[in-house]
């Protein structure tokens, strides 16, 4: 069907969502808008479905929550009995609609006789996560947008082991979902029965001690927390979303005592209304935590986004101000003080390793090398992460110590299959302890690493573009740099290329390796003097993102290099 046509299903619908009609009859006065909403369904990417709320199947409303869930219970219905009545666990994050799209998941599935169990209030993406592997659920269902600002929401699909879907299963859940001719016409539980049906069960604070008991684990030295760390001064903000609950019990477990919450944020708020974007990534998201550190004179900044997956933080420099590291600076200082801590208690195992994503700094690879133990680098997508967790359980070849993304996503323990910004609360304040036991801060520890090993630099640069025309443009950028790929980008020349979508490393003599990767639209290429990019599109918003990393001799050279690649990218894409 064409888009007009799908949008007149929609417009003569005798049951359509009243909301969802008077906001239908305003988009009909701008046709571009009018379009983007009907043009294409929303998909599935690197991290389930993510769309701007409202109506039409390029829009996340429920609706489409129905025909992804009903999708995800055609897929179950091909399981064995036993399988599908382990069932689904679902929650939902601080967002617009998010509760109604919980329970609109779970009425679609008990239209399936598969029991849900959804959680009673809000709560973080890793608490899903463990909440799937605590229950013994065979998938879980997470209602969020994560970082994005407040027009969106989205859903989140997880398998089994409590990592999000892996490409083969999610193909196939795919496959049921565009099988649905008309997302209008699935049946659900009614409202009445849902209320006493025995298929949707209500959770809450026996997972959430649950958790807590296993984020014990986290902590290495419950010594420096007792002498250091209870002293440390910390801000947190929670940024509107579901990070507090947790995170400050976490850290009262933990022993940390001296910590405040940013009070004007700490209160869920799905409008973000205190921030452009509530995502740590962005430097604007620290302006209240900002002022209250100084106030507080505090030691470091902690911030979480909307689904607490994600963390950022901001150090206190020399001249007292506040400096917000990137998500590689980040993972590096954690990797180090792991490493160091197990290592000095005599508890670092032989075949321990760190996992990394394809486009994240190459700095944790030098400090995992300088303690023997092996850097293993996946695509990009916390499920690889998962998977290789999952591996290492069945074939006990090695110990995962640590895995993060450059996007501020960090697990430390596998209790979790997913990015977790509760466990990397608990442990960077450990890790600031630790420095300021020495009398350092943060900022002091990362000068140390960078003196050590090299002063490592990265950038990522996202460019927007949005609708059909930008899908079509961000088509036509990954063709042109996968059929004329550069030989050389700021004057020094690309040694080596490599294509994750047809699994091929050419290097300069021009001999083609296969690579064993799954399949994935990232293109690499590594340079002469080390330095590196990457470029791929985005799984789940309308961008391209480009990444950067180099090493330098001095922190002002390796600036430099970004700023010189960066301006390679430009003049190529014409951004």
């Amino acid at each position: 069907m064409s888009w007009e046509q799908t949008y007149e299903q929609w417009k003569s619908s005798q049951h359509l969502d009243e909301t969802l009609k008077g906001q239908l009859t305003e988009l009909a006065e701008d046709p571009g808008m009018l379009e983007d909403a009907f043009y294409m369904p929303l998909e599935f990417g690197t991290a389930g479905m993510r769309g701007i709320l409202g109506p039409g199947i390029n829009r996340m409303n429920i609706y489409t929550i129905r025909q992804a869930t009903e999708g995800l219970a055609r897929f179950m219905d091909t399981q064995d009995p036993a399988t599908k009545a382990r069932g689904v666990a679902i929650a939902y994050d601080s967002r617009h609609f998010s509760p109604e799209f919980a329970m609109e998941a779970a009425r679609t599935l008990a239209q399936h006789d598969i029991p849900a169990y959804v959680f009673e209030s809000l709560r973080p993406t890793p608490e899903l996560s463990f909440a799937v592997r605590y229950l013994k659920t065979f998938t879980g269902i997470m209602i969020t947008a994560s970082h994005n600002p407040a027009a969106y929401n989205g859903y989140k699909v997880y398998g089994e082991d409590g990592g999000q879907m892996p490409p083969a299963d999610a193909d196939a859940l795919t496959a049921f979902v565009r099988e649905i001719d008309n997302p209008l016409d699935i049946q659900v539980l009614s409202e009445e029965e849902a209320k006493t049906s025995d298929l949707i069960h209500i959770i809450g604070a026996e997972i959430d001690e649950a958790y807590l008991e296993e984020i014990k684990s986290v902590t290495i030295d419950h010594a420096l927390i007792a002498s250091t760390g209870k002293d440390l001064k910390l801000v947190y903000t929670p940024l509107h979303g579901t990070g507090r609950m947790l995170g400050e019990r976490a850290l009262k477990q933990a022993g940390f005592e001296q910590f405040v919450i940013e009070p004007s944020q700490a209160v869920p708020d799905p409008d973000f209304s205190t921030v452009k974007s509530p995502n740590p990534e962005e430097h604007s998201a620290f302006e209240y935590a900002i002022a209250l550190g100084e106030k507080e004179g505090a030691d470091l900044l902690i911030a979480t986004d909307p689904d607490a997956d994600r963390l950022g933080a901001a150090v206190r420099m020399p001249n007292g101000k506040y400096q917000v590291l990137t998500g590689n600076q980040l993972g590096a200082l954690m990797i180090r003080y792991i490493l160091e801590a197990h290592k000095n208690a005599g508890t670092l195992p032989e075949n321990a390793a760190v996992l990394k994503s394809i486009v994240s700094s190459e700095l944790p690879t030098a400090i995992a090398q300088s303690y023997d133990v092996d850097m293993f680098n996946v695509l990009t997508g916390f499920k690889f992460i998962a998977e290789k967790i999952q591996q290492y359980e069945e074939d006990h070849s090695h110990t995962f110590m640590f895995g993060f993304e450059e996007s501020y996503g960090y697990l430390v323990k596998p209790f979790v299959r997913d990015k977790d910004a509760i466990q990397a609360l608990v442990l960077l304040a450990e890790v600031a302890a630790f420095y300021k036991q020495s009398g350092k801060t943060l900022y002091d520890g990362l000068q140390d690493i960078f003196e050590e090993y090299g002063y490592y630099a990265e950038k990522t640069i996202s460019v927007t573009m949005s609708g059909m025309e930008g899908a079509t443009k961000i088509a036509a950028l990954m063709k042109t740099f996968r059929e004329k790929a550069p030989s050389v980008f700021a004057g020094t020349a690309v040694v080596q290329t490599e294509d994750f979508k047809l699994l091929t490393r050419v290097g300069l003599d021009g001999h083609l390796q296969k690579m064993t990767t799954p399949p994935s639209d990232v293109l690499k290429y590594t340079l002469e003097d080390e330095s590196w990019i990457a470029v791929r599109p985005s799984g789940t918003e309308p961008k391209i993102k480009f990444y950067i990393g180099v090493k330098g001799e001095s922190a002002a050279d390796a600036e430099q290099k970004i700023a010189d690649l960066q301006a390679a990218i430009e003049e190529i894409t014409g951004e």
